[in-house]
């Protein structure tokens, strides 16, 4: 092998091993700073990471905000129509909160409660943030996906049992 030919493979090396270290690097900063979202469904399914920073979204549920008249501590109950989950939260909350709200919370699960440390609030009448929309369509789809499959059954056996033309003359 010739000295020009060792160089050139030489610096493709350095190259390659260049490369492959900021790809390394660059991939364990992301991976630090990935935001994942949940559901309650999810949470209570035990699919969420346990210490470790991620956003749930769903519905404010009616009658379950509890206030501490001392300090800035907030509860709430957070529900996708399937599952809910207790959140705390320390801070204020945003003027658009309210029960029957959906919002997305971030922040870790501590001994079954979710500890936010930000609370976002949708912004208008019509918005629903595309997560936590998505979530609740899941949910009611499983939901609602029992309670169709008796319907049909139920109906189609009508139709059999009822139906004129199925019935003859002898």
């Amino acid at each position: 092998m010739r000295v020009k030919q060792r160089r050139r493979l030489l610096a493709l090396g350095l190259l390659v091993a260049g490369i492959s270290t900021a790809v390394g690097l660059t991939l364990l900063a992301l991976q630090q700073n990935i935001n994942l979202f949940f559901s309650p469904s999810q949470i209570v399914a035990g699919q969420a990471p346990a210490q470790t920073n991620f956003r749930i979204g769903g519905m404010v549920v009616a009658g379950s905000v509890n206030r501490n008249q001392t300090d800035l501590n907030v509860t709430f109950d957070l529900t996708d129509t399937a599952e809910t989950v207790s959140v705390s939260y320390v801070g204020i909350l945003p003027d658009l909160f309210r029960e029957g709200q959906g919002i997305v919370a971030s922040g870790t699960m501590r001994e079954g409660v979710f500890v936010a440390d930000q609370v976002l609030a949708k912004h208008d009448e019509t918005y629903m943030p595309p997560q936590v929309n998505d979530a609740l369509k899941a949910a009611n789809k499983k939901h609602y996906a029992a309670s169709t499959t008796q319907v049909t059954e139920v109906t189609a056996a009508t139709k059999t049992t009822h139906n004129p033309q199925t019935q003859t003359d002898d």
